[in-house]
């Protein structure tokens, strides 16, 4: 029964890691794409748009930041 608990402990314990990695790293990439839209509420709406559009096309992470530099200055507004 000790080897169970250690086993579910251990395993509740990396699954909330990985979640909790996963989930900053989307917070991450989201703050760079807003700041790269400045306080312009519709620049920022396009690159929330860019950013999905991204994930969708699979940008590489390493790529991601160059990516969305091109699509803030592409913003036809």
């Amino acid at each position: 029964m000790d080897y169970f608990i250690v086993v579910v402990a251990t395993v509740a314990g990396l699954y909330f890691h990985g979640w909790l990695y996963v989930r900053m790293r989307r917070w991450m990439d989201r703050d760079l794409a807003l700041s790269l839209a400045g306080t312009d509420p519709q620049k920022q709406a396009y690159m929330l748009q860019r950013l999905q559009q991204a994930r969708v096309e699979k940008v590489k992470r390493k790529q991601l930041a160059g990516w969305l530099e091109r699509e803030a200055a592409a913003y036809p507004g």
